[in-house]
């Protein structure tokens, strides 16, 4: 999939006489906490340009999760967001938040609480129009908050697109290809369900404090029909099995899944003696519709 050339940057639409960020943080003490996974971009040109990954946000509400300071929220307001619900568990950001959405008013909303413990539905159901989520997630939970959100059911989701900071490792294993070495269960979930595209990769100079790793922007397309068709739960299973043993065949690794594993690859039309990271995302999901259509006992 191609990746279209970012746009040029645009006069900020939005109030710009809020202080800078960096001030806004000595101001308020907002030193980042280790136990929260926070690591701040202060740069209001790079918070942008994530912010425009998204596309045409005027006709979006944004949900962001773990705001902090605001950089990529005040970003996401001056690229036109229709409006932006920040939900935060540091309370110790509040202030700040508060500061820009007196800025821009009616158009941000902050929730504060652990978005681990959220119902994504209720939060989205009292939005007007389609939702994107967008985010520098806290790299402890990053791939716990993707799974949950790819995993929604009943699909399409209750969310447009997603624009989200990972670690580089875990961003690789995202877009992974068949036959790397980065390629597992992730990439499997994430590209049956959605378009995925690297935006952008970023050092860790770019963060307060930097991190000890790089990082990467990802950009989440969901398809409206994944195909071929199965449950999430029975790919979640098969990719489990599969990938538990990645160095085995099949014939083998799916012998957690089946007493006659030979029987369900013969139903995916599979090769026995492929390795799970020689199949691609819809082999995977044949596999899937295969098994959840036996009567093998597991």
């Amino acid at each position: 999939m191609s990746r279209p050339e970012p746009p040029q940057l645009v006069p900020v639409t939005g109030p710009d006489e809020l202080p800078p960020l960096r001030d806004v943080i000595r101001e308020l003490s907002l030193s980042a906490k280790k136990s929260l996974g926070q690591n701040f971009i202060l740069d209001l040109n790079l918070t942008r340009r994530i912010a425009r990954c998204g596309g045409d946000l005027t006709r979006y509400n944004v949900v962001e999760i773990g705001p902090g300071p605001g950089g990529l929220t005040r970003a996401l307001l001056s690229e036109g967001a229709k409006h932006v619900v920040c939900i935060e568990r540091d309370e110790r950001c509040l202030p700040a938040l508060a500061q820009i959405s007196s800025a821009w008013p009616s158009r941000m909303t902050v929730q504060l609480g652990d978005a681990l413990e959220l119902d994504w539905r209720a939060v989205s159901s009292g939005l007007d129009g389609p939702c994107l989520i967008a985010a520098n997630l806290p790299y402890g939970i990053a791939t716990r908050l993707l799974i949950d959100w790819l995993e929604t059911d009943p699909w399409p989701p209750w969310f447009d697109r997603m624009v989200l900071m990972f670690q580089r490792e875990v961003a690789d294993r995202i877009v992974a290809a068949p036959g790397s070495k980065a390629y597992g269960r992730l990439a499997v979930i994430s590209q049956w369900r959605c378009h995925v595209n690297r935006a952008f990769n970023l050092k860790p100079e770019a963060f307060t404090p930097p991190p000890k790793v790089a990082s990467a922007v990802v950009v989440f397309e969901p398809r409206q029909a994944p195909e071929p068709a199965c449950s999430v739960g029975a790919l979640g299973q098969v990719t489990a099995a599969a990938f538990g043993q990645r160095r085995k065949m099949l014939r083998t690794s799916l012998k957690q899944l089946s007493s006659m594993p030979e029987l369900l690859i013969e139903k995916a039309g599979l090769d026995p003696q492929a390795r799970a990271q020689d199949l691609d995302v819809a082999a995977f999901a044949r596999l899937a519709v295969a098994w959840e259509g036996s009567a093998v006992e597991t």
